[in-house]
């Protein structure tokens, strides 16, 4: 009896040896998991786009550097993107899964930027209980050292100027200037980010490298440019409304494909909601969100490996990062008034636009600057002519849209914001432009693949 006991104790030490040197296995999946997870605590904390694009960009990076080290194909960023270096190296025989180093980091970056830090620290607890118990040591080797980076990165990124910018004077509002930006209806809100421009640039030169060209000089008179655009965005939406009127007389479910698209594409974090006396956030993606999300069903659909995930949303955080950049710093230089104010100072007092303006001046047009670079760096990765099924408003309660290319759906994102009312055409494609030219930059000026 005794020696079956014995017998049996040394059977249970046996399987439970083998079980802990069974290696963890993480997959493109789980990256694709973690940013998602990322990305719903941020439509929860309702941060800016400009400021969603700092929550993407770091701990991507953080996890790249990570996945280069010691690779036959990867070229490391140090020295490519400004400040970045010193990444601590990876001994090649200690052990570390690098998959799950990257991992680590991208979780534990991500937790330095967000608000809702409990609700991450739940999602990795789990994750690093259930990778503890598949294998300790490599569970602890591999987090030493995605620690050792995440602790460089944050160095790193505590020298973009952020913190600095947090503390400088709000935006000024003269209403007694024709054409400056003011705050706009219901919430009236102060501008959002207006010292973007002054946050380090991670490959552009300065802020204003890829300046557009300038917008149509202020002027009422009829004949003007600027009168002409703030016209033809005021028929759009007349004729939208019009289009819904009609829907609506009909008892039609279906809405005008310019509604449709309008609605897809808002991507407005601070739209709110009046009801009552009560005033309260309806939160949506951001503009950001819904391109890290098109990378993630490029991956899916591709097939793509987890060295694949990391690289194309590393590429995607950077291209959206400068874009805000860019943007931002030509918006809050230019000043232009929105289309909602302009029309009801000297159009028609009534009138409203399809979508709700966000808080920050007109030109250029964010979703033209970020779309614009985002679909040329996906083109980059996945090819031209990648069509796909985007599903990035469900959450949301919007349908699917179909697209051949990314540069399709840029090209849609991009004129929403004409049907939506809240952007001038020079506005939308001079930040085509300008997005595009950034994004041809980026994938000229970065190298991430090693020479073969």
């Amino acid at each position: 009896m005794k020696t079956k006991i014995f017998l049996l104790g040394i059977m249970v030490l046996f399987f439970t040896s083998c079980k802990k040197e069974k290696a963890i296995v993480i997959t493109t999946n789980d990256y694709c998991s973690a940013v998602d997870t990322v990305t719903g605590i941020m439509v929860h904390d309702i941060f800016s786009p400009p400021v969603a694009s700092r929550i993407y960009v770091y701990p991507n990076v953080a996890a790249y550097e990570i996945m280069a080290q010691n690779s036959p194909k990867l070229l490391s960023l140090q020295g490519q993107l400004k400040g970045l270096d010193s990444i601590p190296k990876l001994d090649p025989k200690s052990g570390v899964n690098k998959n799950l180093a990257a991992l680590i980091a991208h979780m534990e970056v991500s937790k330095q930027l967000i608000f809702s830090e409990e609700a991450l620290e739940k999602y990795r607890d789990s994750l690093y209980q259930k990778w503890s118990d598949e294998n300790q040591n490599e569970f602890d080797v591999s987090k030493e050292y995605a620690l050792k980076v995440v602790d460089r990165i944050k160095v790193w990124m505590s020298k973009d100027n952020y913190k600095q910018t947090r503390t400088f004077p709000k935006f000024s509002v003269y209403t007694d200037q024709p054409g400056r930006w003011q705050p706009t209806p219901p919430a009236y809100m102060d501008a959002i980010e207006p010292h973007w421009g002054e946050i380090r640039t991670l490959v552009m030169d300065s802020a204003s490298q890829f300046k557009p060209i300038a917008p149509y000089p202020f002027s009422t008179d009829k004949n003007s440019s600027f009168y002409k655009e703030a016209k033809e965005t005021y028929d759009t939406g007349n004729m939208i409304s019009e289009k819904l009127i009609a829907i609506e007389k009909a008892k039609s479910e279906q809405i005008p494909e310019e509604s449709a698209i309008a609605t897809f594409w808002d991507c407005n974090p601070y739209a709110t909601v009046t009801q009552g006396h009560m005033m309260f956030a309806k939160k949506k993606n951001t503009p950001d969100a819904h391109w890290i999300n098109i990378a993630k069903i490029a991956l899916k659909k591709s097939n793509a490996d987890f060295e694949t995930a990391v690289f194309a949303n590393t590429k995607t955080s950077i291209g959206i990062f400068e874009s805000f950049i860019s943007c931002w710093d030509e918006k809050f230089k230019t000043n232009v008034i929105r289309p909602e104010t302009y029309i009801n100072l000297y159009i028609d007092e009534n009138w409203k636009p399809q979508l709700q303006t966000p808080p920050f001046p007109e030109y250029t047009s964010g979703h033209s600057v970020v779309s614009s670079c985002s679909s040329v760096i996906l083109t980059s990765i996945f090819g031209d002519n990648f069509s796909y099924v985007d599903d990035s408003e469900i959450p949301f309660g919007l349908p699917k849209r179909s697209f051949k290319s990314f540069k399709q759906a840029a090209a849609e994102a991009s004129i929403s914001r004409l049907y939506g009312g809240i952007h001038y055409r020079a506005a939308i494609e001079n930040g085509v432009v300008q997005g595009t030219n950034l994004g041809n930059y980026i994938n000229s000026k970065i190298k991430f693949f090693k020479s073969k």
